[in-house]
């Protein structure tokens, strides 16, 4: 697997260069502090830039807003764009323009464990608290107290977390395809059908094999799950090697799989919890504004998740796509712009 499909490219497209790469004491990977190179079929406006926060360096693509569209005298508002699995910042490939044009500072990162990101060691470093602190940090970092959160599949749950847990971090709340973790956790207990789609889940608590898997024939099972599962089209050959080449970048899948392991040990602590009279339970409820797109032919998560959201989320606007799929802002991405640039205004 080449692993420089983001290291070259014309004059242009090398926009900053990095240093080699460093371990930290805990012997996880690290990236180079400074920013990284480009990709030459990328717009020059897509700057790459890197932040240390919560004890590691996060990548991050990063667009300023169209002048023409921002009041001269306040801060353009920023929006924190977060990927899933098995994704990279170049998830939001056909956002980033489009919500800088609408006047909004945009910043699409590499989760921890992902592509240029710091990969940490141990399943603990994937627990929800840490994945929170990452995107508070990265907000801090570029100078603001408030962002809208906008998040799909994995990102979508950290951004779920986020609001929940640092509720005056967040602006807005923008979903894609992402279940709020206490729908999900009764889903998993109460839907056949949901346990059925989550088998994938439970595959990644297994040690090894799923990183075995996943790496297996150039990255095959990663193909399949992009091509087969989306709209035809949504990801074109060179799109998908990129995906290729991002997860390759990061070592090894650990870092991402073990998203799923962190899961699992936080939903057994707290399910122990509620059958712990003295032990205190926490407040799932969302109190920003949250818009939830839902692509209906997912097929790892049901719609049924949607049912009774709004006894956790009060100010809940729902939009249905459906004939989207799990990939929905790349299966229909005008109307996803659409709906966030109306939703954000």
């Amino acid at each position: 697997m080449s692993d420089d499909s983001e290291d070259v490219g014309s004059e242009s497209s090398e926009r900053a260069s990095g240093h080699a790469a460093s371990s930290d004491a805990m012997g996880s990977r690290s990236v180079p502090t400074d920013a990284a190179p480009g990709h030459p079929d990328d717009p020059e406006g897509w700057r790459h830039e890197s932040a240390r926060v919560n004890g590691v360096d996060l990548h991050y693509v990063t667009v300023d807003p169209d002048p023409e569209a921002v009041d001269s005298d306040t801060e353009p508002p920023l929006v924190v764009l977060l990927h899933g699995f098995p994704e990279f910042w170049y998830a939001w490939r056909h956002q980033l323009d489009s919500l800088a044009e609408a006047g909004y500072r945009v910043v699409a990162p590499d989760l921890r464990g992902y592509n240029r990101s710091s990969q940490p060691a141990g399943v603990d470093s994937y627990r929800p608290a840490e994945l929170v602190g990452d995107v508070r940090g990265l907000v801090e970092h570029l100078g603001y107290a408030q962002a809208a959160v906008v998040g799909h599949d994995w990102g979508g749950l950290i951004a779920w977390e986020t609001a929940i847990s640092e509720p005056e971090l967040v602006r807005q709340l923008v979903i894609m395809n992402a279940p709020h973790p206490e729908a999900y956790q009764q889903a998993l207990w109460r839907s056949p059908d949901q346990i059925l789609r989550s088998w994938y889940v439970f595959l990644f608590q297994v040690p090894w094999l799923p990183e075995q898997l996943i790496q297996a024939n150039d990255y095959r099972a990663l193909d399949e799950m992009l091509t087969e599962t989306a709209a035809p089209g949504a990801f074109t050959e060179p799109e998908v090697q990129r995906y290729k080449d991002a997860m390759a970048r990061s070592g090894n899948p650990t870092g991402p799989v073990n998203y799923y392991r962190a899961m699992a040990r936080e939903s057994a602590t707290r399910q122990t919890k509620r059958f712990l009279p003295w032990a205190e339970t926490r407040d799932a409820a969302v109190g920003v504004p949250t818009m939830v797109v839902w692509g209906e032919q997912d097929q790892a998560l049901s719609t049924d998740l949607l049912d009774d959201l709004g006894a956790w989320v009060p100010d809940l606007r729902i939009e249905r796509l459906p004939e989207a799929s799990h990939w929905v802002q790349a299966d229909e991405p005008e109307r996803v712009n659409e709906l966030l640039v109306d939703f954000l205004a």
